[in-house]
């Protein structure tokens, strides 16, 4: 794949990524924000009555241009990523059209980058987890990012090797078992984090949670649909319409 394409395939990455990212704001916005302003509510509520932080940036505007800019950067740095992987991984990880490559590489990263991380340390609302711990959890959380990504590539990796000897169908579930059991036993040695509030209300930390869920299923489904199509129009173009005999050209 020379120069020039992977240029394209990128512009068209980060293209599908704002797109992607929009998919994804109206989900954060319509589901995840009633949230984080309940959770708020609850955190406001428990607070002690002398306690008044000063609010530097106004609610309204974290709930739309604040939330609109950190969707939509991440919906473009992620989608430049993913035309990047994708120029590598096409027809190295099968004998995939552009098309599923991208949906296959999108849920791939939906997996390895947002879900196993989620399920050791999942979301929690602004009122759930000690100040003074935050260091500590956000270190855990990427750790457990990185790990699961790494761990992913290995899988890959090591599928393509047994492939030959196993047949691909053999080979992907050993690579399958090998990444579920390696993050099975990073899931039970990481330290485990448990800061809620024993009357925070378990609906409500419910919603949250599956809130985030779907906003990232949104932008990863969406980023592998929409680059999808553009790198097959890029790729394999539809060969220009042939005249019928007799019949002139448009000019």
């Amino acid at each position: 794949m020379n120069s020039a394409t992977v240029r394209n395939l990128l512009v068209r990455g980060m293209l599908a990524g704002l797109g992607a990212g929009l998919l994804a704001l109206v989900v954060a916005y319509f589901l995840g924000e009633p949230g984080v302003d309940s959770a708020i509510g609850f955190e406001e509520a428990h607070a002690p009555a002398h306690e008044h932080e000063v609010e530097l940036v106004s609610r309204s505007l974290q709930s739309t241009a604040g939330l609109a800019t950190g969707v939509l950067v991440y919906g473009i740095a992620f989608g430049g990523i993913a035309a990047l992987a994708f120029c590598f991984a096409l027809g190295r990880v099968g004998r995939f059209s552009a098309r599923a490559t991208a949906l296959l590489l999108s849920g791939a990263a939906l997996l390895a980058v947002y879900v196993v991380p989620f399920l050791k340390y999942p979301a929690n609302p602004p009122s759930v987890g000690d100040p003074d711990t935050i260091g500590k959890r956000t270190s855990l959380y990427f750790l457990m990012m990185v790990l699961s990504v790494l761990l992913a590539i290995a899988a890959t990796i090591l599928g393509k090797r047994l492939a030959p000897r196993l047949g691909t169908w053999y080979a992907t579930v050993v690579a399958l078992a090998a990444f579920a059991v390696v993050i099975g036993l990073a899931y039970a040695f990481l330290p485990v984090i448990n800061e809620v509030p024993a009357d925070f209300p378990a609906t409500l930390l419910w919603r949250f949670r599956l809130s985030a869920l779907a906003i990232q299923a949104t932008l990863w489904g969406g980023l592998g649909l929409i680059f999808g199509e553009l790198a097959e129009r890029l790729l394999n173009p539809k060969p220009a319409a042939v005249p019928a005999a007799g019949v002139p050209a448009a000019n």
